[in-house]
């Protein structure tokens, strides 16, 4: 399809927001998605990601807020956007007695396309099913359904392809599989805009990354530049036989950070220097008498980002949310050491 903006960026979003009653699922977010990118929203349920692609999409209407895809604004016509994207939503309903390629046409057909057969079996190559093509959806495993959603998501060749967690529920197996077509779709030239509560998945995928929280966007950058922001290089957590003061653990040389953690049954480091933190975490509880158990040292990835621009984790539960958002958690921060 050919683009009718010149413009090197395909989406244009600017204080984007969506109410319902006194809840305010997303609240006043801007940016923009580069032609030939891919862009990652990353957070946990309920941030507000699958809000938000909806009303890029078209499919829900912003309380306020514009939307620019390829040059035009989504709202109030939203109809005209629809052909020129693509869609692939958390859940698709597809036809128990048609085939694979049968399904496809009948797609295509809603966009005014109608693909020969021999270029149906070619869109299913693309996403590794030509094998699969007189199959019927039923007989698919889980990621292969999942790679037809997203074939049925280029059926119209679009501009821009939206995934709203495409690998949820796979395996690590069939997900990397995913992630190699994701890589392929972008490669031919169409623009993925992909929502994740995979940290991996977005440090392996995307060119830039939205974290997003309670409704709002903390940071968005390169995953490797969020990561460099931290100050940090790697992650160590440990428990000890005795409780620490966390004041103590902050001024360790080589801590840039540390926190009290439920999870790991004691604390977590966010270290500058993992070395000089490991030794002098190991030189303070041979002072104290202190046995050291569980030191686990991992280098920094997003989920610090997200912990410690939100305060919780990345992968917390919908109650867990909830009480991150009423400041509720119950991991305790302590001090974090002031560069100079």
């Amino acid at each position: 399809m050919v683009s009718v903006s010149g413009s090197a960026d395909v989406i244009g979003v600017r204080g984007l927001t969506k109410r319902y009653g006194e809840l305010v699922a997303v609240a006043g977010v801007s940016f923009t998605v580069a032609r030939g990118e891919v862009f990652g929203i990353l957070g946990p349920n309920g941030a507000g990601k699958t809000t938000t692609l909806e009303m890029i999409e078209g499919l829900r209407k912003p309380d306020d807020g514009t939307i620019v895809v390829d040059g035009l604004p989504v709202w109030p016509r939203p109809k005209v956007v629809k052909g020129r994207i693509g869609v692939q939503l958390q859940a698709t309903a597809l036809f128990d007695y048609q085939k694979l390629h049968e399904i496809v046409y009948v797609f295509g057909s809603c966009y005014g396309v109608r693909r020969s057969k021999r270029d149906r079996i070619a869109l299913l190559e693309r996403v590794g099913l030509a094998d699969k093509a007189d199959a019927y959806a039923d007989q698919l495993s889980g990621g292969q359904a999942q790679g037809l959603s997203i074939a049925l998501a280029l059926v119209n060749d679009p501009v821009v392809t939206f995934l709203d967690e495409p690998t949820t529920g796979l395996d690590p197996r069939a997900r990397r599989a995913l992630w190699d077509v994701i890589r392929e779709i972008n490669r031919d030239g169409t623009t993925v805009v992909i929502t994740t509560h995979y940290m991996e998945e977005a440090e392996r995928l995307c060119d830039r990354v939205a974290v997003m929280d309670l409704g709002r966007i903390v940071a968005l950058d390169t995953p490797r530049a969020l990561i460099n922001q931290l100050g940090a290089t790697a992650t160590i957590s440990f428990g000890t036989s005795e409780p620490l003061p966390l004041e103590t653990l902050c001024g360790l040389d080589g801590v840039h950070d540390c926190r009290e953690e439920d999870d790991v049954d004691g604390y977590v480091i966010v270290a500058a220097d993992a070395q000089r933190a490991v030794l002098s975490l190991m030189a303070l509880a041979g002072e104290r008498d202190l046995r050291v158990r569980n030191l686990d040292v991992r280098g920094a990835n997003l989920e610090d980002v997200f912990l410690t621009t939100t305060g919780h984790r990345l992968s917390v539960d919908d109650d867990g949310a909830a009480a991150a958002a009423a400041g509720t958690s119950r991991r305790r921060f302590g001090r974090r050491k002031v560069a100079p």
